[in-house]
């Protein structure tokens, strides 16, 4: 037995009956030369578990399995190499805001480490809610069979909640089937949280009625921890038609239980102060993030910065993360990509040919700075979406 004479009544037998055998595994992408590189590794595997001197652990289970385990080494090119680690399923709890410890907890302050991937295992997705619409429920709750879906958010910050609500009207009656409240929306004295979303759901239901539509309104429920569920109870109870949070800001777990919960909406996922893990090398490659961990933890929808616009993600980047919204993920459904930020009408075309026709496209300020009549913009954006979709082969 290895250590300083503490483990002289350690329980090996108990350990080792307690690891079931189940593992997953996360891909890092490590910087430096090769040396520097497996220390890294090393160190990862031993500090995202242990979190101990490794000479000083006792022979037996805790070294073999509850320590993470190196399964690959492989040189990407010259600087960077990629590890796969493995974790035991135990070292999670059985809960999938550990998973995320595991996976980058205190090894997220260390320079040189990147998350290029997550391989959950069955384990690790046993856990997950997964996307509850995913792609065909939001297009079956929205009426849009095939084409992309178009998005659009509430604001500026500042306006009141009875002009934020006149906002929704115009978006609904102009064709516009997701409406969202801006991220910065939460509860300003100039637009408190449950007058603007009552005003705000009743204008999306009132011009649905009125011009045969079947927009879905979203308020911001991204609020301290107590406040998460009650903010999102009472947008159910007001109508809205889905859920918007910052899971950077709120929490995962916040997101989570969202997603777990029996309000039965669809949860849209916001990338606010998570860009730092996404444009950094030191942090977590994007498709990783805003794809497969936003689909873990439930969203239905992952909005993220789209190439060309004011936002520095490149065009390869972005269409991982779509390619991480689809792709076999266990048994969980696929979700809706949104690019979003310097979405404008000269662009539609090329954004649906990246992106097919799953994919919900996020346009702001683009819908209002090319013309004067708002719901006149809408129809004519939704015309050149219908014509770009209609261009796919």
């Amino acid at each position: 037995m290895s250590g300083c004479g503490i483990f002289e009544k350690y329980d090996d037998f108990r350990t080792k009956n307690l690891i079931r055998g189940g593992r997953f595994s996360v891909i890092y992408r490590l910087f430096g030369d090769e040396a520097a590189a497996r220390r890294a590794a090393e160190d990862i595997r031993v500090e995202q578990t242990v979190e101990f001197p490794y000479r000083a652990l006792p022979d037996g289970t805790i070294r073999d399995e509850v320590t993470g385990r190196i399964e690959s080494f492989d040189e990407e090119k010259e600087g960077t190499y990629l590890a796969e680690i493995s974790f035991a399923d135990e070292t999670a709890a059985g809960e999938l805001t550990q998973f995320l410890n595991v996976a980058f907890g205190n090894i997220s302050i260390k320079r040189g480490i990147q998350i290029a991937g997550f391989i959950p295992g069955e384990g690790i997705l046993s856990l997950c809610p997964g996307p509850r619409f995913g792609v065909s429920g939001i297009r079956k709750l929205t009426g849009v069979a095939e084409r992309p879906m178009i998005f659009s958010a509430l604001k500026p910050m500042g306006l009141s909640s009875a002009d934020l609500a006149g906002l929704a009207w115009k978006l609904a009656e102009g064709g516009v089937d997701v409406i969202k409240d801006d991220h910065g929306l939460t509860n300003q004295v100039f637009a408190p949280f449950e007058e603007r979303v009552a005003c705000c759901a009743e204008a999306v239901r009132e011009a649905n009625a009125r011009f045969g539509r079947s927009a879905i309104y979203v308020p911001n429920v991204t609020a301290p921890a107590g406040l998460v569920m009650k903010r999102a109870r009472k947008a159910l109870e007001c109508g809205a038609g889905g859920l918007l949070i910052a899971p950077g800001i709120a929490g995962f777990g916040a997101m989570l239980e969202l997603a777990a919960s029996d309000m039965d909406l669809p949860v849209f996922a916001h990338p606010a102060l998570m860009g730092s893990y996404a444009i950094n090398r030191d942090g977590i490659e994007p498709a990783a993030l805003f794809g497969t961990l936003m689909r873990i933890f439930g969203a239905d929808v992952t909005i993220f910065p789209n190439h060309g616009g004011r936002f520095p993600l490149t065009k390869e980047e972005c269409l991982g993360i779509a390619r991480a919204c689809r792709e076999k993920l266990g048994n969980l459904g696929s979700i809706f990509p949104s690019p979003a930020g310097g979405i404008e009408f000269s662009n539609i075309a090329e954004l649906v040919g990246n992106y097919g026709n799953d994919f919900l496209l996020l346009a702001g300020g683009g819908l209002f700075t090319c013309g004067e009549d708002l719901v006149s913009n809408c129809n004519k954006f939704h015309d050149e979406v219908l014509k770009a979709s209609s261009n796919l082969i």
